[in-house]
Parts: structure tokens; C-alpha cells; sequence
């Protein structure tokens, strides 16, 4: 788990999107790790995207539309942050671990 600064949490996001393998993803959480976007790579060019936090939802979107959405929810759910935490996942088995909370 890294943490990253928000400026570049979309590019390095995308970045790391398009290298995972399917079922494999990202799951960017905020510094308490109360809120949390996880993209799981469904295919070769759909992403779900699992939102909790202010808004709970999942959405299925292409890779042509993604960095306008993520950019979208990462002003939503990530309001006042500076820094975020950014976690790889290779299955989505992986995102129902108990997070400590801060």
C-alpha cells in the first residue's frame, strides 16, 4: 500500500489499470481508509468501478470513458485530501478484508 499525492492518483490509477491482469485491480482508499474506490478489471477494456463512501454504488464503464468518470468520483469521494492511499489487488476476493480504521 502506498500513499500517493491526489494530483497524480488519476494518471498512476490508469496507469496500473491497464497493466492488471482480469479480476486483478485497484483499490484507492482515503487516509482514515473510511471511503474507498476499488476498479476490478472485468475484461480487456470494461472496468467495475465499487464506490463506498458518500455515495454507495457500482458501475461498469470502457476504458474510453474511465478517466472521466474517475476523475468525476475522485472529487466526490476525496473532497479535502492531499494524499491517498493506493492498494494493487490481483483477485477481488482480496477487497472483503477487515481494514483497520484510523
Amino acid at each position: 500500500m502506498a500513499l500517493i499525492n491526489i494530483d497524480t492518483a488519476l494518471t498512476e490509477t490508469l496507469r496500473f489499470i491497464k497493466k492488471s491482469p482480469a479480476g486483478g485491480g485497484i483499490e484507492l482508499l482515503s487516509y482514515k481508509r473510511n471511503r474507498t474506490v476499488a476498479l476490478i478489471r472485468t475484461n480487456k477494456d470494461t472496468v467495475c468501478i465499487r464506490e463506498q463512501g458518500y455515495v454507495t454504488e457500482e458501475t461498469t464503464e470502457d476504458f474510453s470513458a474511465l478517466s472521466k468518470k474517475l476523475k468525476l468520483i475522485l472529487k466526490r469521494e476525496f473532497p479535502r485530501s492531499r494524499k491517498i492511499r493506493l492498494f494493487k489487488f490481483s483477485s477481488s476476493e482480496e477487497l472483503l478484508r477487515l481494514r483497520q480504521k484510523i
